[in-house]
């Protein structure tokens, strides 16, 4: 299937490893000009060499995503290089695990300002464009626990929900404009980020992590983690023409996790 992104910009936020890297792979695969953004240059280098190797073109740009003053810069120099952005995949880091009672207000404000704010700050910076151009796609990923809170990511369960909210009340605003905005819900993909909270969950337990993620894959139906590139052609999908008529959904990729309708 011819996905109607050949030769468009793309934008993918913390594309430096895991899901964010998977997403870059499956956009360039499909012929679009991807920007990789993350904090982590190292990681950068191997993602952006990896899409070069597929053949499409990778820029790299080493971006905190916590310092919100450097917008507007990352941004201008994609446009100084490519032209402005047509797809954004707003994909950041987890906060650390943690309960919800107990933070301090300085921990809200910086994880909040990096998972939340830096995501509304990017997609301000676009959006213009794509509504002149009558055209974009805005995807970001949350997390299961936006519909089922995750035991000790407090931190996590309440700054990805309010994304939800924030990009179903921008799909209405922009739909007239040929705009989409989704939101795509990893459930238990194998990633580092999967491994690591397997891990410190193993740790808090007194469990062998091998444990912990035996009983976690037993109680998905499709009895295994989902693999990135799973995840990532997903994604693809909604940045595509064909998915013109997808707006302000919540699409679960968790192969059955979570319980409720």
């Amino acid at each position: 299937m011819k996905l109607g992104i050949e030769g468009k910009v793309a934008l993918v936020l913390g594309a430096g490893g895991g899901l964010g890297s998977a997403i870059a792979l499956a956009l360039a695969a499909d012929g679009a000009k991807v920007a990789l953004a993350d904090i982590d240059a190292d990681s950068l280098a191997r993602t952006a060499a990896e899409v070069r190797k597929a053949g499409a073109q990778a820029l790299t740009i080493v971006w905190d995503l916590g310092d919100i003053a450097s917008v507007e810069a990352n941004v201008a120099t994609i446009e100084r290089e490519w032209g402005p952005v047509d797809i954004l995949v707003n994909n950041t880091g987890g906060p650390p695990p943690s309960p919800a009672s107990g933070q301090t207000a300085e921990t809200w404000e910086k994880h909040f300002r990096a998972m939340v704010l830096s995501v509304i700050a990017v997609t301000d910076r676009v959006l213009p464009g794509m509504r002149a151009r009558q055209w974009g796609r805005i995807i970001t990923s949350a997390s299961s626990g936006v519909i089922a809170p995750i035991p000790n990511l407090g931190l996590s369960n309440a700054l990805r929900l309010s994304l939800v909210g924030w990009s179903k009340t921008l799909a209405r605003e922009v739909a007239r404009d040929g705009v989409t905005a989704n939101i795509v819900i990893p459930g238990r993909i194998a990633t580092g980020r999967i491994r690591f909270l397997d891990q410190q969950k193993a740790a808090r337990e007194g469990r062998s992590v091998e444990d912990v993620t035996a009983e976690s894959t037993q109680s998905i139906p499709m009895g295994r983690y989902g693999e990135p590139p799973e995840y990532a052609a997903a994604v693809t999908f909604l940045a595509s023409a064909q998915a013109s008529y997808i707006t302000g959904a919540t699409l679960r990729i968790d192969g059955g996790l979570i319980a409720s309708i």
